[in-house]
C-alpha cells in the first residue's frame, strides 16, 4: 500500500521536506531480551548487505529524510526473514522495544523493518501501544513509515478498541501534520467497518489546512471508502466542493 503524494521539493530548500518535523518526546524503552537478539542480528546481516550508490539513489528519491543502506525491498524482506528465523513471537512490550530501537537507528532500513514488524504483530499489542505508535510516527517523519503505521498499527489498535477512535479526534487537530496525517488514514482498510461521521468530519476539519499531504490524505481516505460506500463519497464531496482542495477533490473522485 502506497500512496505518496510526492510533491515538488521546496525550492528554498532543495531535495528536503519544505516544513521541519518536531523532535519525539523522550520515551523510555523496554528492556527485551527477544530485541537483543533481534538488534544484533539485524544489525549485522543489513550492514552486511548494503549498496552504498543505491543507497544514494534512495537518498534522493526520498528527498534526503534519512540515510539508506542501500538494500531493495524484495532482498530486505528476505533478509528479515532470517534475522527472524527461531525468534518466539513477541509479547507488546518485546514490540515496543524491537521498533523503538531500531528508529532510534539512522538508515530507513532499520524503520522499514520496524514497520514490517508491527505489521505482522500488531494483534499482540493493546490500545496501550497508542503512544508507542504516536513516537514512530513523529520520529523521522515522512510518508513512507508514517502511512504504513497509520493503516496497520494506529488503524490496527484502533480496530481491537474503537474507543481510541476519541484519541483519534485529537490526533486530528493536532499541530504536527504527520499526526493529523495519521488521523485522516487510519481507517484506510476498515471497509464496512469504517466509521463514515469520523471520516467526513476528520476531511472537513482540516479542509483549509493547505499542507500538500494533509490534502493528499483527505482526498486519498475518501478514495478508498468510495470502494465501499461510492454514494456517500460522491454525495459528501458534491456538498463540501466548495470547502475542499481541488486536490482532495481529484483524489477523492479518482475511481468515480
Amino acid at each position: 500500500m502506497s500512496d505518496p503524494g510526492r510533491r515538488p521539493p521546496d525550492p528554498g530548500r532543495p531535495g528536503q521536506p519544505s516544513y521541519d518535523v518536531p523532535e519525539p518526546r523522550p520515551y523510555a524503552v523496554p528492556d527485551s531480551e527477544l530485541a537483543d537478539t533481534v538488534l544484533g542480528r539485524l544489525t549485522t546481516v543489513y550492514p552486511a548487505a548494503g549498496n552504498p550508490f543505491r543507497a544514494q539513489e534512495m537518498v534522493a528519491y526520498m528527498k534526503g529524510v534519512a540515510p539508506f543502506l542501500g538494500i531493495r525491498t524484495p532482498e530486505r524482506r528476505a533478509l528479515a526473514r532470517t534475522v527472524l528465523d527461531g525468534i518466539p513471537r513477541p509479547g507488546e512490550d518485546d514490540c515496543a522495544a524491537v521498533a523503538l530501537r531500531c528508529f532510534a537507528l539512522p538508515e530507513r532500513e532499520y524503520h522499514y523493518f520496524a514497520v514490517d514488524y508491527l505489521r505482522r504483530h500488531v494483534k499482540r499489542c493493546s490500545s496501550g501501544f497508542l503512544p508507542v505508535a504516536r513516537r514512530l510516527v513523529t520520529t523521522v517523519s515522512w510518508w513512507d513509515t508514517v502511512d504504513h503505521l497509520a493503516a496497520h498499527v494506529v488503524g490496527g489498535l484502533v480496530a481491537a478498541d474503537p474507543a481510541l477512535g476519541a484519541e483519534m479526534d485529537r490526533w486530528i487537530d493536532d499541530e504536527d501534520l504527520w499526526i493529523a496525517r495519521t488521523a485522516l488514514l487510519h481507517q484506510l482498510r476498515f471497509k464496512e467497518d469504517t466509521d463514515a461521521e469520523r471520516l467526513f468530519a476528520y476531511c472537513l476539519r482540516r479542509a483549509a489546512d493547505t499542507d500538500f499531504f494533509l490534502r493528499k490524505a483527505i482526498g486519498w481516505s475518501l478514495r478508498e471508502y468510495a470502494k465501499t460506500a461510492p454514494g456517500e463519497v460522491r454525495a459528501f464531496v458534491a456538498d463540501n466542493r466548495s470547502l475542499l482542495s481541488p486536490l482532495s477533490v481529484r483524489e477523492a473522485l479518482k475511481h468515480l
